[in-house]
């Protein structure tokens, strides 16, 4: 009778063990400050040139979180804040910080020569790079990015007009997320830091 008994009390602990070790292993959806792109099928690489020239493509920073933003070097507002966030989440990672490059791609190339673009990513932080490309690279790039921006007549000169998100990829060159240019540094950087954990 106690041998049937402590039996059952056996089996009873094993099933309810495969229970709770069925319900640990399922994993927690992650949540996001920002707009979660996971399994996006655009913007899948790049192909632009960096301020010495060399042509560039999502490979080159492979095991990185890549933030990549669209801009002009004129831009009287929202381009500074998007750079100077960027190096103040660079900042808050810490350590992880060294796994984060900002790419700050132009939409304003007649302008932005690889010296100007040089000098003006330096200024926010010397790891951030540069990209360009030529009129048509430019409008083909923004277009499979889903990015709008258009050349807006300003008295004698022009500005330009385009999308202020800045979008995130996780180390293994995947589009994860899209950054609200209104989302404080320390959201933006607790998204980074969950995309920087291994998996």
């Amino acid at each position: 009778m106690n041998h049937t008994l402590t039996r059952r009390t056996l089996l009873t602990v094993t099933a309810l063990g495969a229970i709770a070790l069925t319900a640990c292993e399922r994993k927690t959806p992650v949540t996001y400050h920002g707009i979660d792109l996971t399994g996006a099928t655009y913007a899948t690489d790049i192909r632009l040139s960096d301020p010495d020239g060399k042509e560039r493509t999502l490979a080159d920073f492979r095991g990185k979180a890549i933030l990549i933003f669209f801009g002009f070097t004129q831009c009287p507002d929202v381009c500074p804040t998007a750079l100077t966030r960027a190096a103040e989440v660079k900042r808050l990672l810490g350590p992880d910080g060294e796994r984060l490059q900002t790419l700050f791609i132009t939409v304003d190339p007649e302008r932005d020569t690889p010296e100007v673009l040089k000098a003006y990513t330096a200024a926010f932080d010397p790891s951030f790079i540069g990209l360009y490309g030529d009129l048509e690279r430019t409008a083909q790039t923004a277009k499979d990015f889903k990015v709008y921006y258009k050349k807006v007549p300003t008295g004698a000169t022009y500005t330009m007009d385009h999308t202020s998100l800045s979008y995130v990829y996780d180390p293994q060159g995947k589009l994860r997320l899209a950054l609200r240019h209104e989302q404080p540094a320390q959201d933006c950087a607790e998204d980074i830091r969950k995309l920087l954990k291994p998996a």
